[in-house]
C-alpha cells in the first residue's frame, strides 16, 4: 500500500498521511457529524496612499475544517485491474469491409471572392476662390 494519498476538496489538492489532521476550506456536514471548525489565523491588510492622508485597514480570519485522514485504502476498481479474469469470452470475428471507392480528383480548387465594398461617400465640391 502506498504511505500517502492525495485528496482534492474545494478545488484544492492536499497530499495525505494515515492519522494526519490537516486545516481545509470550510466543508458542508451533515448534522450530529463531529468535525473541528477553527477559525484561521488573523490576516490584516492596509491600504495606504503617500502624501494624501489615506490609511485603511481591514482583515479577516478564515472559516476552516479540521479534518483527520484515518486510513487510506486502495480503491475497488484497481483491485479489480490486478485479478485477471478467468472467464473471458473471444469477441465475434469483424466484418470484412468493403473496399473503398477511390476518390474523383476532379474537385476544383476553392476560389475566393472578393470583399465586398463600400458605397461611396459624396463630397461637395470645394469653392474656389
Amino acid at each position: 500500500m502506498a504511505d500517502y494519498a492525495i485528496i482534492s476538496l474545494g478545488g484544492k489538492q492536499y497530499r495525505v498521511r494515515e492519522g494526519e489532521r490537516l486545516l481545509v476550506n470550510r466543508l458542508p456536514t451533515e448534522e450530529g457529524k463531529t468535525v473541528g471548525s477553527p477559525l484561521g489565523p488573523k490576516i490584516r491588510i492596509g491600504k495606504y496612499k503617500a502624501k494624501k492622508g489615506y490609511r485603511r485597514h481591514t482583515g479577516f480570519r478564515a472559516k476552516l475544517t479540521e479534518i483527520e485522514i484515518q486510513s487510506i485504502g486502495a480503491r475497488s476498481s484497481a483491485a479489480k485491474k490486478e485479478e485477471p479474469k478467468a472467464e473471458a469470452e473471444p469477441k465475434p470475428a469483424a466484418k470484412p469491409r468493403a473496399a473503398a471507392k477511390p476518390r474523383a480528383a476532379t474537385k476544383k480548387p476553392a476560389t475566393r471572392k472578393a470583399p465586398a465594398r463600400k458605397p461611396a461617400t459624396r463630397t461637395k465640391p470645394t469653392e474656389k476662390k
